[in-house]
């Protein structure tokens, strides 16, 4: 059984201070919805609200299409995880995980039934009768999902579970997650200020910014079409340029920049008059002779080697400060330090976009 959440209208105050401010969120049913954001611009006040430790100050909050407004965490379809898993380090993990079955009166036999039950799911076999402390910090994690799970909700909530992990692990446990939510079909509403986790799990990704939901869209839209400056620069890299629209044509449109005036997709600049335009690294390309459009001369400052990449650093002849990727695929030529060269970018890969959503 899995539930869809609604959150329409809703807002919470601290004080005179706005958190979350007018969020409309439809999460469907054994969906894996994150919201991606920078500390502080609500996302964790909204995992709140939803599991019950917060009400809104105003707005409907609807889980399974029932008001849950009034109720109280436990009364609640949902098994929070927090980020700092909080098992109990005296018992033995299977009873970690049939803790919330105890409390309900449910038997010891069924308990270590559904603990085994459980652990095979979660790719643990064989550590029911293990410690908290004879676990790895991912093995940890799987045991924080699977007590989840033991009392069967239709909503997972996850706070940020894979913070405190390295890289390595944090990359494993993304496709763990991702396959446990696909096996159980729960609906699973994720927070993390990592883009990379959101993008990687995600069916679809809410980008918030200030206690406002900036976009709601599936991972490649989000990062392929940002609808605002905010979007675009915290979910990847760009070279950004300020300037002014010109020509604006069936979508496209000139900007005149310091740097030169480029040809760009034109997003909703509706009433704006903060437009800037962006560029990911990975869209241009560097060449001896200029390029046929949106060419910049530039001389390389920087090479440096990232692994899958090599970021070129570069200085344009008016000062502007640019980045390029080049794919370490063996075939690239990776420019030398100092050398003159030009940068371009293709006008349908650009985008002449506004500054982030935040009226009052």
């Amino acid at each position: 059984m899995s539930a869809g959440i609604d959150l329409e209208n809703v807002c919470c105050d601290f004080g005179s201070f706005r958190a979350v401010d007018h969020a409309n969120v439809s999460v469907r049913p054994g969906e894996f919805f994150s919201f991606l954001g920078p500390s502080g611009c609500g996302k964790t006040t909204i995992l709140r609200m939803v599991s019950g430790f917060i009400e809104p100050s105003r707005g409907v909050i609807r889980i399974g299409g029932k008001d849950v407004r009034g109720q109280r965490p436990n009364q609640r379809p949902t098994a929070l995880i927090f980020q700092n898993l909080a098992l109990f380090p005296l018992m033995p993990i299977w009873e970690n995980i049939t803790f919330g079955l105890e409390v309900r009166g449910v038997d010891k036999t069924t308990r270590r039934a559904k603990a085994d039950e459980l652990l095979r799911l979660v790719d643990l076999p064989g550590a029911a009768d293990k410690m908290v402390s004879q676990l790895s910090g991912g093995q940890k994690q799987r045991v924080a999902i699977a007590r989840a799970l033991a009392v069967e909700p239709q909503v997972m909530l996850l706070d940020e579970p894979l913070s405190a992990l390295d890289l390595k692990l944090r990359q494993h446990m993304r496709a763990e997650l991702r396959a446990i939510q696909k096996r159980t079909g729960v609906t699973f509403i994720y927070i993390t200020h990592d883009q990379g986790e959101a993008l990687a799990m995600s069916d679809r990704v809410g980008v918030m910014s200030q206690g406002r939901i900036q976009q709601i869209a599936d991972p490649r839209d989000i990062y392929n079409n940002p609808v605002n400056g905010f979007v675009a620069a915290f979910v990847g890299e760009n070279n950004v340029f300020t300037g002014d629209v010109q020509n604006p044509s069936q979508g496209m449109a000139s900007f005149a920049t310091p740097h030169g005036t480029f040809r760009a997709r034109l997003g909703d600049i509706a009433g704006q008059t903060n437009v800037k335009l962006y560029v990911r690294p990975e869209h241009t390309a560097l060449t001896k002779a200029p390029g046929p459009e949106n060419s910049i001369p530039v001389t390389i400052t920087e090479v440096s080697f990232e692994g899958n990449f090599i970021s070129v650093l570069a200085l344009s002849d008016s000062g502007a400060r640019l980045t390029a990727e080049i794919r370490n695929d063996g075939a690239a030529t990776v420019p030398e330090m100092g050398a003159k060269m030009h940068m371009s970018f293709d006008a349908a890969r650009a985008s002449i976009l506004p500054d982030a959503d935040v009226r009052s």
